[in-house]
């Protein structure tokens, strides 16, 4: 996977789309892959698994959610 130092994890497309695209998507991505509050243990270990389906990885709490963010 491609990287750059100022724009990350968008950096895999290079110069396609534009900073202002990529910068969005740096943000998306950031807040999809941290770990989240888990509505029955209340432990931040909440995971993104698939879109829209949240696991946790110390209780086995598995629930639906939005796309990026659980809540």
């Amino acid at each position: 996977m491609g990287r750059t130092k100022k724009i990350g994890t968008a950096g895999r497309f290079g110069a396609r789309y534009g900073k202002k695209t990529k910068d969005k998507l740096i943000k998306i991505e950031k807040k999809q892959r941290m770990k989240h509050e888990c509505p029955s243990c209340q432990k931040k270990t909440l995971k993104r698994e698939a879109s829209g389906i949240w696991l946790c990885t110390k209780c086995d709490y598995k629930m639906a959610g939005k796309a990026y963010t659980p809540k």
